[in-house]
Parts: C-alpha cells; structure tokens; sequence
C-alpha cells in the first residue's frame, strides 16, 4: 500500500526543495495530492502512506519538512499520529498539517492541541493545499478559511473572565504580534503591518512562545482568543 518514490527519497538533492509525506488511506487522494504538489516548483513528494502506523514509521525514518494527513485511517487515526510526529512529547517534532474532508469542531481541537500546524478541508483546492505546505515550512500555519471563521466566532461568544483579559507576561509590542496572528495575518504581513524586518517580527514570535510556553503560531492565536484580546487594539 505503500509508495515511496525512490528518485525523490534523497530529498535533499535541490538542497531548497520542501519535502512532503501524503498520509491518507484512499490512493486517489494521494495520487492527486502528489500531482498537485509535484507540479510546484521547489515541492517534492517523498513518500506516500496509506495507514497512521506506516505513516508514523516513513515519518521518522525520512524527516520530511511536511506530513500531509489524513483523520481517519486504518490502525491509527490522523490525530494520534500527529501527537506522536507533533506532539509535546515527541522527539524532533515534525511539521503536521491535517487534511480531512470532515469539518468538525473536535477534529480542528484536537488536530491542533495535538501539535498540528495546519488544518486545512479536502475541498479548499489545489492553491490553498500549495500554501498551507509553504506555510508549514515556513513554520507559519494555515487554517481553511471557514474553519478560521467559525472558531473566532464561537470562541468569541465565550466571554472570558476579567481577570483574564489581560496581556500576561507580554510586552505592548508582542501583544499587537499575538493580535495579528490571531487574526491569521503572515509574518510578512505583520512585517508591513508593524513596520519591522522579518528577522524582528521572527525575534517576536520566539519570544511569545517562551513566555507563553507554547509550540507554534497556532497556539499563540489560541492563547489571545482565550484571554479576548483579539481585534482589542
């Protein structure tokens, strides 16, 4: 089931090319995944799986910069297996984005708890699958637009307590950064935004994720949805 292409297992041979695993259980979707991300320059598909446990293993043994996968597949599921590549615990964590045809609340939770840097549906096309794996290996994420629309909005009708809606250990200046990620802006978007270099708006989100003790942008948004700081500017 599996299928490894072995002319593009090397991988590094470009030396700039991002590095992809599909992980999905219908070879139809990998196959179009594979001629969709094989089509752009500076893109190579590693390898292909078609179960958790398989996808897991290739994972480990080829590094790729990122896993495409699925939610639900045979012998473990999509979010197991991003805890296991992403999660707290796991040893040199991977860049995960979870492609799923199902739009469920807990899916995105857990998707995204368990480490996932992206959470993108199966229908958002063939342009925003492209960027949601630049963005990965930009170490940016990217949520399918609905999905982004329909948390900011339930999170929003949960009204956080006073004490709560504060900036914690930020600085005035980190906390416009976790305003903007929160609001899906890209690190070159906050770079116009906030008239600063790349270098310094990268300096920021190290230092938000610190002294928040969180792994990635997607956490950083969560955080300043939680304490109702988003659009509070």
């Amino acid at each position: 089931m599996t299928n490894a292409s072995g002319s593009s297992a090397s991988g590094g041979s470009s030396g700039s090319a991002i590095r992809v695993l599909i992980a999905d259980d219908q070879e139809m979707v990998r196959t179009g995944f594979r001629l969709i991300l094989q089509t752009q320059p500076g893109i190579e598909v590693v390898g292909e799986s078609a179960d958790g446990a398989e996808c897991v293993e290739m994972a480990r043994k080829l590094r790729p910069d990122v896993c495409l996968v699925d939610i639900r597949m045979p012998k473990l599921d999509g979010l197991e297996v991003t805890r296991l590549l992403a999660g707290p615990r796991a040893v040199d964590p991977l860049r995960v984005v979870v492609v799923t045809t199902f739009d469920q609340d807990d899916y995105v939770y857990g998707a995204l708890s368990n480490g996932a840097c992206g959470f993108l549906l199966k229908d958002a096309g063939p342009g925003l699958l492209v960027e949601a794996v630049r963005a990965a290996a930009r170490g940016d994420a990217l949520i399918s637009p609905s999905v982004t629309v329909r948390l900011l909005k339930r999170i929003g009708e949960q009204r956080p307590a006073a004490d709560e809606v504060s900036s914690g250990p930020l600085t005035e200046r980190e906390l416009d950064v976790a305003r903007l990620v929160a609001d899906g802006r890209t690190n070159q978007e906050l770079c116009a935004e906030l008239c600063v270099s790349l270098s310094t708006v990268k300096s920021h989100l190290t230092n938000i994720q610190t002294k928040l003790g969180v792994r990635n942008r997607v956490e950083i948004a969560a955080w300043a949805w939680r304490r109702g700081v988003v659009g509070d500017r």
